[in-house]
């Protein structure tokens, strides 16, 4: 674990505490360093709090097994939960999608940033779009959600597991292994890299992951949840905590083929979409609820409820 400065500003005044650098842990791969950058830049900005970043390695960023294999949710979090219930850092960025829904006792989420695009993209060769590859071409990804929802799309793809990083993912289809890859667009848009998508794939056609486009802010459950409350946006929190209420209630992690999707109607509804499949693409389910903003987990526990009285639970034990 190591630290590095980040961004700096003019201390408050008060205790001893306020006068420090608050400690902010995180993974070191280029994006989870721009995403906790962002936040750093916007707690100094919001409070006039100095940051430093601390870099930690998580498992799943030593481990080329894949996300199912190796457990799922919860493999790039438990390290920087433990630097937090350990006192080595003060609070930490995690993207939301990779976050367990269980809140360990101890530990609060702070807040939730205002969320990015939702968005799946295809980084395909020569430019092509999806319905452009040809029959047999190799697609790669490293979620289930997504490989399910690509076979049912286009079955005649071949499509393959993969890990790593955004560079990697890419290099794969630059170097000619892959034929293209999918990924997040919030990711490639926080690292300035979101000309290199040949297609953006609308919510419609690739549901997204609870919580994607989002991060999470997580600290002790102690005074500073006041001060990294400022960051908190309440309709993307409404948004997300309906859709991971809805992970959780489906049993469901990160390793399931399960899609969900809150917008804000207007500032006093939500409309949820959730979406569970076989890992083979043969079978999936869709359905759609609304409920207040101010009832989030009502919301998602119904959807769930409905998704699960249809048969979502055979569906995601299917190819288990």
């Amino acid at each position: 674990m190591s630290g590095s400065p980040a961004h700096s500003g003019p201390p408050a005044a008060g205790s001893r505490q306020a006068r420090r650098a608050l400690r902010l842990g995180t993974r070191a791969s280029a994006l989870a360093l721009a995403q906790s950058g962002m936040v750093a830049a916007a707690l100094t900005a919001a409070t006039g709090r100095a940051v430093e970043l601390v870099h930690i390695t998580t498992y799943g960023d030593t481990s080329r097994e894949s996300l199912a294999r190796i457990g799922g949710t919860g493999v790039f979090v438990n390290a920087l939960r433990d630097a937090l219930l350990a006192g080595e850092i003060d609070f930490a960025v995690h993207s939301l999608k990779d976050l367990p829904t269980a809140e360990p006792e101890g530990l609060r989420l702070a807040a939730v940033t205002e969320r990015a695009a939702v968005n799946d993209v295809l980084v395909a060769r020569d430019g092509l779009k999806l319905a452009d590859l040809p029959p047999g071409a190799k697609v790669g990804t490293g979620a289930a959600r997504r490989m399910a929802l690509l076979r049912m799309l286009r079955p005649d793809l071949d499509v393959v597991p993969i890990r790593g990083n955004v560079d990697t993912r890419v290099n794969y289809v630059r170097s000619g292994k892959l034929d293209a890859v999918v990924v997040a667009l919030a990711g490639l848009q926080r690292l300035g890299r979101d000309d290199e998508a040949t297609e953006v794939l609308g919510v419609d056609v690739m549901l997204p992951s609870p919580g994607q486009g989002a991060l999470a802010v997580e600290c002790r459950d102690d005074d500073l949840v006041p001060l990294l409350a400022v960051l908190d946006a309440p309709l993307t929190r409404a948004a997300v905590t309906a859709e991971r209420t809805m992970l959780a209630v489906l049993e469901a992690g990160c390793s399931a083929p399960v899609g969900g999707h809150a917008v804000a109607v207007d500032d006093k509804v939500l409309s949820l979409t959730g979406l569970v499949a076989t890992v083979s693409g043969s079978r999936s389910l869709r359905l759609q609820e609304t409920g207040p903003v101010a009832e989030p987990e009502a919301l998602g526990r119904r959807l769930a409820e409905r998704l699960l009285a249809e048969g979502a639970g055979s569906l995601m034990e299917a190819d288990a």
